[in-house]
């Protein structure tokens, strides 16, 4: 369990990851494994790396093929995170969007920085 002693920081987001019916992507037209990554820059540093939760919150597939699909967050530090969103198989994704959630420890205003 992760205990704050600090004020603690909670920053929300949403962002649509791909749209590669429109295009042809390798989402759309691929077969196997498959990962699409994106970066996401906090507007505000946290002081230790937050909790983030990451959700699906639109997703359009191909109802010929199999759903298959993973999402996390990696390589979380207190700048940013990846988006990671993954299908394999015969898995047909036309678009998705994703949601997040970051809470973690921010700067106090009576912190010392005695560095």
């Amino acid at each position: 369990m992760r205990r704050f002693h600090s004020p603690i920081g909670i920053l929300q987001g949403s962002r649509v990851l791909f749209s590669d019916f429109a295009d042809g992507g390798q989402m759309w037209t691929g077969q196997g494994n498959r990962e699409s990554r994106f970066i996401v820059n906090f507007r505000e540093k946290f002081i230790a790396p937050p909790a983030v939760m990451v959700g699906l919150s639109m997703w359009d597939m191909d109802s010929q093929t199999n759903s298959r699909a993973d999402i996390t967050a990696e390589a979380v530090t207190v700048k940013g995170f990846h988006i990671v969103f993954r299908t394999w198989g015969d898995s047909r994704v036309a678009r998705v969007r994703a949601d997040w959630t970051a809470i973690g420890p921010l700067r106090d205003e009576d912190d010392w920085d005695v560095g």
